[in-house]
């Protein structure tokens, strides 16, 4: 079977000069639709017919045959049917062929992809069809006019989902059976539409459409990679999920491991697309067989020899809180909390790379108090050292001697409150809340908070509250932000904490209110809010 593939594009566009010739991401408009027809098996010739040199000469470049087309068919009030067919009669007695199918194919779709363009081939074969029409199903409450008014063109108010189809040409292509191809049409008796994805229906008429296809092209395969569950916590799937709000108009995946219960939910209920795997071996397995652009690695310490199998199998390769020998073999890594190998040139670290949650864009820092009223509690993930028992029996013991101060105390999603014993008791002021989802509305409210060493002493210092830290374990002492000079009371590693050493810094804080305004002038000396931005510089490798 014979198919020729037109491409009509006339010089001088009005509304975007040289439009079918401007570089689009990097190749000229025209390319793409070029590209396209060449990939499809099915197509036996593809011809641009122009009456523009830059035009033929960009076409012929692309392996297109330049066909001039006459100033008569060049006039503006010109339709494309007597184009296509001068095109169609030309290639018949240069090529001694007849076709069997004519294909118009419009230079102004570049969203529109070979595999789309193939499909519809494939099913304009087997049909019985004279006439494809590109079109997408829009379906909306539309109203017309005539003489008498306005009028509606549905039969009932229903929501977009419950309308009848509504199926708008998209102009991407148009297929014919050749006998249907005359001077005055295309269109056979028997016509369906093909229905393409809407992004790839975009027809470029405005600067605003420009831009719409060129971001799209811009567009890369990001997938995250990361586990979180009640044991370790959440803060790494909070940090790929804000990433990945911000990394909009991007094509994101998340990877996780199965067994990994509570990040896969959170992550599900975002609405992103997850994929679950059981080992190491079926990451590798996954991107060997589907393109990535840009991985995320959010998961510490991983060997050399991995990352090397990461990095043959992604374009880009950047690696968060990793302190593994295969950090070094990463295109970018993103250690924000621990200043570690800060002489190494893909090492990027300290608190300008903070990525905070989108909660903390809007939240508001209350007004400093000179008394202490709220004391906000927060040890996060399992609390595996028990810090919160001992912030909650220091609140116990000194309910009498401080009665104008609560205590609200927001576990992590792995803390047993009962089965610790932490539990609310209202005529101690000491209050529980569990499940919260926007810490945030908590911390605007406090004047001093107990934490440990990890991401959440970010997110106090940027609403400005004053911190006693106990660090979880050996490697958050290894962070160094949580310090006196940032407005931060650390205590050390928490198991060692002794109650009267607990009692004695909290006594300080909460009489001293020139020490805690202090604290917080340390705090405030710190703009958190181009952190993401910076991290989505570095993923992107800008």
């Amino acid at each position: 079977m014979n198919v020729l593939a037109v491409i009509p594009a006339r010089g001088g566009s009005k509304g975007i000069p040289r439009k079918n010739v401007r570089l689009m991401n990097g190749k000229p408009l025209i390319a793409y639709a070029i590209l396209n027809a060449n990939s499809c098996p099915a197509i036996t010739d593809v011809v641009v017919s122009s009456d523009d040199d830059e035009i033929l000469t960009i076409a012929e470049k692309y392996n297109a045959y330049p066909l001039r087309r006459s100033a008569k068919l060049a006039q503006d009030a010109v339709t494309l049917d007597p184009v296509i067919y001068d095109a169609v009669l030309q290639m018949e007695a240069m090529k001694n062929i007849r076709y069997d199918v004519v294909i118009t194919l419009q230079p102004t779709s570049p969203l529109l992809t070979a595999a789309t363009l193939n499909e519809a081939i494939c099913s304009f074969f087997t049909s019985e069809y004279d006439t494809f029409i590109s079109a997408t199903n829009q379906p909306h409450l539309a109203w017309s006019k005539n003489e008498n008014g306005f009028f509606p063109l549905y039969k009932k108010r229903l929501n977009r989902q419950q309308l009848e189809p509504n199926y708008l040409e998209a102009g991407a292509f148009f297929i014919s059976r050749r006998e249907n191809v005359t001077e005055n049409s295309r269109i056979g008796q028997k016509v369906s539409v093909y229905e393409i994805p809407a992004q790839e229906a975009v027809d470029i008429d405005t600067i605003g459409d420009w831009l719409v296809c060129e971001n799209f092209l811009k567009r890369k395969k990001i997938v995250m990679r990361v586990d979180g569950t009640a044991k370790t916590g959440l803060e790494r799937v909070n940090d790929c999920l804000t990433l990945a709000y911000n990394l909009f108009g991007h094509d994101i995946v998340f990877i996780t491991r199965v067994d990994c219960a509570e990040g896969l939910e959170k992550i599900k209920a975002s609405n992103f697309p997850v994929i679950t795997i059981a080992d190491d071996e079926a990451f590798l397995s996954y991107l060997a067989e589907n393109s990535t652009d840009i991985l995320v690695h959010h998961n510490s310490d991983t060997a050399a020899e991995y990352m090397k199998a990461l990095k043959r199998l992604c374009g880009r390769v950047v690696t968060m809180d990793d302190m593994g020998d295969g950090a070094l073999f990463a295109d970018t890594v993103i250690n924000p909390l621990c200043e570690t190998r800060t002489n190494a040139k893909n090492v990027y670290t300290g608190e300008e790379y903070i990525c905070l949650r989108d909660e903390f864009a809007i939240a508001k820092a209350k007004p400093f108090s000179e008394t202490v009223k709220n004391v906000l509690v927060l040890f996060g993930g399992t609390d595996p050292a028990g810090l919160t028992r001992k912030v909650y029996d220091l609140a116990c013991s000194i309910f009498e001697k401080y009665p104008q101060i609560s205590f609200y105390f927001v576990p992590g999603v792995g803390f047993d409150c009962a089965a610790n014993g932490i539990v609310t008791d209202a005529d101690k002021n000491i209050f529980v809340e569990e499940n919260v989802q926007y810490v945030s509305q908590y911390m605007e409210r406090a004047d001093l908070a107990f934490t440990s060493q990890g991401r959440t002493v970010y997110e106090l210092a940027s609403l400005g509250v004053p911190a006693i830290v106990l660090a979880q374990n050996e490697r958050e002492t290894a962070q160094t932000f949580a310090q006196m000079r940032n407005g931060f009371f650390n205590l050390g590693l928490g198991s060692r904490v002794q109650p009267q050493t607990l009692l004695k810094a909290f006594e300080l804080l909460a009489e001293s209110d020139l020490l805690r305004q202090e604290m917080r002038k340390a705090m405030q000396k710190y703009d958190f809010t181009g952190g993401v931005k910076r991290q989505i510089q570095l993923i992107l490798g800008e």
